[in-house]
């Protein structure tokens, strides 16, 4: 018999990522104090036990993370690969921002309806201030806490060590949703690459006993995801001078 503890613990964090947090017009530093305030009551009314200080969970996380930046300097030698990430470098300077709800009936009657809801849902934002507040505060603190310091013993012990995993992984995928639809992202895409994501986060928790180990790797990721493209693109406008 799963638990009303249980069924809260993985609903209301979809309800919140998916349709709670988009609703009022904070953004995006409103929504990175709001994520922050949400994972930490999250985890404190559940029995979280994120382990930030672990010694165990640093080494880890930043042999993971070390991984990584040497894979996006090595993509940034490669001409190819590097012209490939500059088409993603203005995803570094904008990010979605669902701060309008706009019916879509008045978008299908505008001719402008899609420039409309283009404004509507993006915000220009510097980039190192996006990778030194917003990604480790709004993204890898709040999901990390939210997810493999809470949600991922929770369901590890009402599964089981096989099954658990697994779950906690698909709430991670499905907590994308309405991000990956801001973005314009395909959303099956999104949630099948962070439920895999989510599998790699937790087994390294659990390796390592952890969250510090998890939250290196998510930030290696994601800051780098955000830097290589620009420095992709301006190494490839010097090229073409």
């Amino acid at each position: 018999m799963i638990s009303a503890k249980v069924v809260a613990a993985v609903v209301i964090p979809l309800v919140w990522n998916n349709i709670l947090l988009p609703r009022p017009r904070w953004g995006l530093r409103g929504r990175t104090v709001a994520h922050a305030a949400f994972a930490t009551g999250y985890s404190l009314a559940l029995g979280g036990r994120p382990r930030w200080g672990s010694a165990r969970g640093a080494r880890y996380g930043l042999a993971a993370a070390a991984v990584v930046s040497s894979g996006y300097v090595v993509a940034l030698t490669v001409p190819a690969v590097r012209d490939l990430l500059a088409v993603f470098a203005d995803r570094g300077r904008t990010v979605g921002d669902p701060v309008v709800a706009l019916d879509d009936a008045v978008l299908a009657e505008s001719p402008t309806g899609a420039a409309v809801q283009a404004d509507a849902e993006s915000e220009v934002v510097d980039p190192i201030e996006r990778v030194t507040v917003h990604i480790p505060i709004g993204t890898v603190y709040s999901e990390e806490l939210i997810f493999r310091a809470t949600l991922d013993p929770l369901l590890d012990n009402t599964f089981g060590a096989r099954v658990g995993p697994l779950a906690s992984a698909a709430v991670f995928g499905l907590w994308h949703i309405h991000p990956a639809r801001v973005a314009g992202d395909n959303v099956p895409a999104t949630i099948a690459f962070t439920t895999l994501g989510g599998l790699l986060f937790g087994l390294l928790s659990r390796h390592a006993n952890s969250v510090t180990a998890p939250a290196l790797l998510h930030f290696a990721l994601n800051a780098g995801g955000v830097i290589v493209p620009l420095v992709a693109e301006r190494r490839a406008a010097v090229g073409r001078l």
